[in-house]
């Protein structure tokens, strides 16, 4: 359905820092800087990218904005979170866990805030 996710980056030096340690978690390369300065993740299913605003305007968070990453198991999760928190995100809402009731889909599921405010989450359904 998506080709491509762009999120802005205040500092896309330290915004890549963080999704390079949240990604490697899930399975995926370092991210590639190109010569305009943007960070790509390249895979086959998509494309997920970092840049500065071409406004010149700081990145700002989308209100109600969440970008979710596939992940295969809670513990994959579990380290996504720690790596993100260490590499200068910041832990939101509940902690790391299972969301859901029997009626519905179950889910493990945790958010984090990268370095310029972006809304991310892993999640594994379980």
């Amino acid at each position: 359905m998506f080709s491509h996710i762009m999120l802005g980056a205040n500092d896309v030096a330290k915004s890549k820092q963080f999704y390079d340690a949240i990604m490697e978690t899930l399975g995926h390369k370092p991210g590639v800087i190109d010569e305009k300065g943007r960070c790509f993740y390249f895979e086959k299913t998509g494309i997920f990218s970092l840049s500065k605003p071409i406004d010149g305007k700081a990145a700002s968070c989308g209100n109600g904005s969440t970008i979710g990453f596939a992940a295969d198991s809670p513990e994959q999760i579990d380290a996504w979170h720690a790596a993100g928190i260490a590499n200068g995100g910041t832990t939101l809402e509940d902690p790391p866990g299972v969301r859901g009731t029997a009626d519905t889909m179950m889910l493990y599921l945790a958010y984090l805030r990268d370095p310029s405010g972006n809304k991310v989450c892993a999640m594994h359904r379980m």
